[in-house]
């Protein structure tokens, strides 16, 4: 369907909007100014000048704890972390609405090519790989999803030789009935148990990014990870696996360099196999982000000039709170991974490093298990500083770990006495690392803004 037509198919209706966040602000407003009767609801009851504008264009505000009661709309919205089968939206639905999402009807209208990353980790850094490689080699992008901004108001700008790139959580993928013409899978490990009924459902929301493809499109899987392996068997588009364990004869693997050893990244395929990009080219720490790299050649295979590959590689430090340094103090160097909302991305985190680090973890429960980040924590660990509603489950899984030497663990209250004791038991030559391993929802407002106060008391260190 082609997006002015599905604006105006929409004149005629009454649009609900769940949620007044950033995500749903755009939507709110392209609605609005194409004359479409809007109802924007949402939990807070006040919403500042930003309400007010609302009103004067024309908005009806549904605000307050009873804001998904009597949804009485042809067409919903829903923002992305809302489950799809709420009681109220249920009953919208019996009562004749259309439940959707921005994203959703996105993938509808989009006219240009779609590149989709989804996984349990990594999804930021790959598909921001993705994106800018993309760009190094003249191509217009536009990125959006779980990265960037909302798309669908822009879709009017997009030309059919661009391409969207988009990152998409297991909450968007979970209606989902398109999926992109290149979909990349990083990895899947129990996530989000907080929201999802179970770990099923979890990977179920996930299949969605490849299941609706066609036999032209290319669907790329992490062939090291049991779950993604055995996924891929699913695809009815063009498999295209990734290795760092094993060569493959189609795919992208670690085979050997100009040295002769096992280090630079190969892609084969049916015509030939090429040496792509050196692992010393890569400035990003650690042998997960060698997986984002070798998942983001794959997907780009074809469309960027493998030289374009490696000056980029050569070039880019990495993004903001994923394993960031923030400064070198006195020899001391100063980590934000913020994004570590989980104990498989802290584990990750720790095995970036070759010494023992200084750990601040802790942060708000999100319903999975901790037992395997436990002998992690004891053999990369000199410190481990816990702040924060998980510290005590933490604290046991590192305990209980057959591998637990006495590992010194301090809890603290704050964030700045994280910082400040990890200053002053650190020495030159140490690695100070936030990687919390659980969610920012018990202090803070997402994980940026977590980071952002980490960065914040780092520098301000004398």
């Amino acid at each position: 369907m082609q997006f002015e037509d599905y604006l105006d198919s929409l004149k005629n209706k009454t649009v609900a909007v769940i949620g007044i966040g950033v995500s749903n602000r755009p939507l709110i407003e392209l609605l609005l100014s194409r004359g479409v009767s809007v109802t924007a609801c949402d939990k807070k009851t006040e919403l500042g000048r930003f309400g007010e504008e609302l009103k004067e264009n024309g908005c009806r505000l549904q605000l307050g704890e009873d804001y998904l009661n009597d949804l009485n709309a042809d067409v919903i919205f829903r923002t992305p972390g809302m489950r799809p089968d709420l009681p109220e939206l249920t009953a919208a639905v019996e009562r004749g609405g259309m439940l959707t999402s921005e994203m959703e009807v996105f993938f509808e209208v989009c006219p240009c090519p779609i590149i989709a990353v989804t996984g349990s980790d990594g999804k930021t850094t790959t598909t921001t790989i993705i994106a800018e490689l993309l760009r190094a080699a003249g191509r217009t992008v536009h990125l959006g999803g779980n990265i960037g901004h909302p798309l669908l108001a822009d879709t009017g700008g997009m030309k059919p030789e661009d391409i969207a790139v988009l990152e998409l959580s297991s909450f968007q993928l979970m209606t989902m009935t398109h999926s992109p013409h290149i979909a990349v899978m990083t990895n899947l490990a129990p996530n989000h148990l907080d929201v999802h009924k179970d770990f099923a459902e979890y990977i179920a929301a996930k299949e969605n990014i490849f299941i609706y493809q066609a036999a032209q499109d290319i669907a790329v899987f992490n062939a090291d990870n049991e779950i993604t392996r055995k996924l891929s068997e699913k695809a009815v588009g063009s498999v295209v696996r990734f290795s760092r364990r094993t060569p493959l004869e189609r795919g992208v693997y670690i085979g050997a360099g100009s040295s002769g050893k096992p280090n630079a990244i190969w892609v084969a395929n049916e015509k030939d196999s090429r040496c792509v990009l050196p692992l010393a080219d890569i400035q990003l720490p650690g042998v997960h982000n060698v997986e984002n790299y070798m998942a983001a050649i794959a997907a780009v295979d074809g469309l960027v000039p493998d030289e374009i590959i490696r000056e980029f590689a050569r070039n880019f430090s990495g993004v903001a709170h994923r394993i960031e340094l923030v400064r070198t103090l006195r020899g001391v160097r100063y980590y934000n991974d913020s994004i570590a909302s989980s104990p498989s991305r802290t584990i990750a985190g720790l095995n970036s490093f070759p010494e023992k680090v200084i750990l601040i973890a802790g942060g708000k429960d999100k319903g999975i298990s901790y037992e395997s980040l436990g002998p992690v924590v004891n053999d990369h660990v000199k410190l481990l500083i816990l702040c924060g509603a998980t510290a005590g489950v933490i604290r046991a899984s590192v305990e209980r770990a057959d591998n637990f030497d006495g590992l010194e663990i301090i809890d603290v209250e704050t964030y700045p006495e994280a910082v400040s004791l990890a200053q002053s038991r650190s020495g030159e030559g140490d690695v100070v690392i936030l990687s919390p391993a659980s969610t920012s929802f018990d202090r803070f407002a997402n994980f940026m803004e977590r980071g952002n106060v980490f960065k914040e008391l780092v520098n301000q260190l004398s």
